[in-house]
């Protein structure tokens, strides 16, 4: 049993141009026992960028009034979304996905102080879905990938491109390479490089065509029955590497956005060792079912103090908001789930 604490609202939105329509789905990261907080800031035409606050204890010490991420290149011209960050080896590394208004592609940032942070540009696959259609075709992946190509095919046209979002960094290299979750619909994958200068279209294409042995989760329980998502960078135990993803369950009246987690292999991520099988929250306060889109939880961002895992996510795309759990516990209940996957 994971006993779950509601810590309530952490920030709203204000009357600055760049966040009057909503705050949501923040990258977290703590350093000399302040988190900082880089979060998805939205606009009234729906434009996103990326604000930052400092919390100490849940409460706001420190705020910026502009973005300190925000739309510069035609690729990101509709928004920069959803970040995630890392600190490995010296380098802060601050993904988020790129929007133009049709594709969604992941674009990552690095700074050495949290305070400049240097754009690098995209670093997902520049395919369409017109082509990966061969692609997994031979992938050793299921029909629900052949799915969501059609659905974003009819959406946005033949040409839109294999849409990317989701990508978070392993907090360690696994056998010398960088580890980075990334998420193709439905499913959850990983690809392992020595330099991110590798991941070239070619690179891309040769791991796209074998991307069923890439996958560390695809939907699989009741309440993940449209989609899953990466949620939280990974979080290393001594069990095993924590994640808490997002999942989405499709019903007669629309989408909810649920939480969930699992627990991979320290030294292959691609070996489950545990997986909860009803979700680790679910919209259920009034500003998580009714906001810009309702019925949304959505983590991006975690934080340990005294044994407790702080998780913060985005609610109903309007606010952003935190529960807490024992992290021995939820570690628990995730190895005896193992036994019966």
């Amino acid at each position: 049993m994971i006993t779950i604490k509601n810590e309530g609202i952490i920030l709203e939105k204000t009357n600055l141009e760049f966040e009057n329509r909503g705050v949501l789905n923040p990258a977290c990261i703590q350093k000399d026992g302040i988190t900082h907080m880089f979060y998805r800031a939205s606009n009234q035409h729906g434009v996103s960028s990326l604000g930052y606050c400092q919390l100490k204890d849940n409460k706001v010490i420190k705020r910026l009034t502009k973005p300190v991420l925000f739309p510069e290149y035609d690729y990101e011209k509709k928004g920069v979304e959803d970040p995630r960050i890392t600190f490995l080896d010296g380098t802060y590394y601050l993904f988020y996905t790129a929007y133009d208004g049709k594709n969604a592609l992941i674009a990552y940032a690095t700074s050495t102080d949290l305070i400049h942070f240097t754009k690098q540009g995209i670093i997902s696959p520049k395919i369409s879905y017109d082509e990966a259609e061969d692609i997994f075709r031979n992938s050793k992946v299921s029909e629900q990938y052949t799915m969501f190509e059609m659905l974003y095919k009819e959406r946005e046209g033949k040409d839109v491109l294999l849409f990317e979002k989701d990508a978070s960094l392993f907090p360690k290299k696994i056998n010398d390479k960088f580890a980075l979750l990334h998420r193709i619909p439905p499913g959850i994958q990983i690809i392992y490089f020595d330099d991110f200068s590798e991941l070239t279209e070619k690179r891309w294409r040769g791991y796209l065509k074998n991307l069923g042995d890439f996958i560390v989760l695809d939907p699989l329980f009741w309440f993940e029955n449209r989609n899953i998502g990466g949620g939280c960078p990974p979080l290393e135990t001594e069990d095993g590497w924590l994640i808490i993803y997002h999942a989405v369950e499709d019903t007669p009246f629309g989408n909810i956005y649920h939480a969930s987690a699992a627990l991979l292999d320290l030294e292959n991520p691609l070996k489950v060792l545990g997986r909860l099988k009803e979700p680790l929250f679910s919209p259920k306060s009034s500003w998580e079912k009714d906001g810009v889109t309702d019925n949304v939880v959505f983590p991006t961002g975690t934080v340990v103090k005294d044994e407790r895992l702080y998780i913060y996510y985005g609610a109903a795309d309007k606010l952003i908001a935190a529960i807490s759990v024992n992290l021995a516990e939820l570690l628990s209940e995730l190895k005896k789930s193992s036994l019966k996957l």
